[in-house]
């Protein structure tokens, strides 16, 4: 049984209700029976001296809500021990050398459901860095359920490096997530050129599309190949541009400094049109730089003069 009456239940209850809150089996149709049966196991309806009554369905949801607190309170305690429990048997996987496959090897898994299971196997298993190129825009519903291992991945030490293409962001829920991330220390570049779609974990293994709906996936092992593919990455890496500004506002006098610099004034004006000190504002701007992937004071001025500051 649901937790929530279905339509022929509520439509019955609304009889008994309408009737003064009472209901008699008796006067009930055979195809009536099992909504009736439903209901009275749910608590619904109550027995009476004169046949059923109604209950208030308050009492109902106040019940199953907190059956499923309790639930839930259940399933994040046994979330938080099972990593500890599985330890052991972790441990002695990973003290197992197992011998690579032979060079030029490369496995191709077909299905959506198995490539996520052997990527979700390979965050796991990862122990360094993983870096992401993801072209186009990204299902918010895909990363709110990698978030748990991302956020995994990132607190055990690892390097999460993405590259996006600026439409990615253009979505307020997936700019969410992306931040989720980048608040552990994910670090989050924006291309907009056209790359190919890769992963890669711990420099040893990397993972591209072998179709064009994603349905097939090539996991490659060759140190040659995978190289190759890491040099392409850290190459668009280079070119791409820091998301921060996309991402998490700046500090209120970080965006004024913003506006008196966008507007032409030298770092010694805006200390002084603020009342701060050079070196106050030269920490800002270092901040202004890395947010705009600036690599000059004038870059910078250039850059900013084509946001809108409010």
């Amino acid at each position: 049984m649901t937790d929530e009456p279905g339509p022929a239940e509520r439509a019955l209850y609304l009889t008994a209700v309408r009737a003064g809150g009472r209901l008699h089996p008796e006067h009930l149709a055979p195809a009536d029976r099992p909504a009736f049966a439903a209901l009275v196991a749910r608590g619904l309806l109550t027995a009476s001296a004169t046949g059923w009554t109604a209950a208030n369905p308050r009492a109902l949801g106040d019940r199953i809500g907190t059956e499923l607190r309790t639930r839930a309170t259940r399933l994040l305690q046994y979330a938080e021990q099972l990593p500890g429990a599985l330890a052991p048997l972790a441990l002695a996987y990973d003290a197992v050398r197992r011998p690579d496959g032979p060079r030029g090897d490369a496995v191709r898994i077909d299905g959506h459901v198995d490539i996520r299971q052997r990527i979700s196997e390979l965050i796991s298993e990862c122990r360094e860095e993983v870096l992401a190129a993801q072209p186009g825009p990204r299902p918010v519903d895909g990363l709110r359920m990698a978030l748990a291992q991302d956020l995994s991945l990132l607190r055990r030490g690892c390097s999460l490096r993405t590259v996006y293409q600026p439409a990615a962001l253009a979505d307020h829920d997936v700019r969410r997530q992306i931040a989720l991330r980048t608040r552990q220390g994910a670090r989050v570049r924006l291309l907009a050129e056209p790359y190919d779609r890769l992963l890669v974990f711990d420099r040893r293994t990397a993972v591209v599309p072998a179709s064009d709906d994603r349905s097939r996936a090539t996991f490659l092992t060759d140190p040659a190949v995978v190289a190759h593919l890491v040099a392409h990455f850290e190459r668009d890496w280079a070119r791409a541009a820091p998301a921060d500004r996309h991402l998490d506002p700046p500090h209120p006098t970080t965006v004024r400094i913003g506006r008196l610099l966008a507007r032409g004034l030298t770092q010694r004006a805006v200390a002084t049109r603020l009342g701060l000190s050079e070196r106050t504002v030269a920490a800002h701007i270092s901040r202004l730089r890395d947010r705009y992937g600036a690599d000059t004071l004038f870059h910078l001025g250039w850059r900013l003069r084509g946001e809108h500051h409010d």
